[in-house]
């Protein structure tokens, strides 16, 4: 059975395997090895503070009581009115058994609820899995591109998808 429930302190430590693991299968082999390996470190030690301050909406999906799947919205600083999938990480093990698409369906329903119109994210481009999955959820590509660097001095590019809630 899956639930996805809004995650609380206690959750910070499993929420930072799921990212560093599935940040370590989907965006290390764009980054140098040394990079790769402290940026997949810094995503398992984020999740505490980010819980603490409030940072958004993290809401946490699992399966029979296993968290596998994570999500942070928040307003979008860029585009007013709408909000932002800054974060949606799904553990490496779980891909294709459908609890992250439970996750996205249960975040929109959120979204919905607080009246919010419409929704963003920014995915790596050379990320096919990633984008085919956006597009499954409703996501349509909006055209925008930009180069972020995730702090190694090397920008990659990110493509931009939005759907309404």
């Amino acid at each position: 059975m899956i639930e996805v429930r809004p995650a609380r302190p206690e959750d910070a430590d499993r929420l930072g395997e799921i990212h560093a693991a599935a940040w370590a299968a989907s965006h290390s082999p764009f980054f140098e090895a040394g990079f790769a390996a402290r940026a997949v470190q810094d995503r398992r030690t984020g999740w505490h503070g980010r819980i603490a301050e409030g940072a958004g909406t993290i809401l946490l999906a699992e399966r029979d009581g296993l968290a596998l799947a994570l999500c942070l919205l928040r307003p979008s600083p860029a585009r007013p009115g709408l909000a932002e999938v800054f974060s949606f990480y799904c553990h490496p093990d779980a891909w294709g058994s459908g609890i992250a698409g439970a996750l996205m369906n249960e975040a929109l329903r959120r979204l919905r609820d607080d009246h919010v119109p419409r929704v963003h994210l920014w995915t790596l481009r050379d990320t096919p899995q990633a984008r085919r999955f956006y597009v499954k959820c409703g996501f349509s590509e909006t055209g925008g591109t930009r180069a972020h660097d995730y702090g190694d001095g090397n920008p990659v590019a990110q493509v931009e998808y939005e759907r309404a809630c």
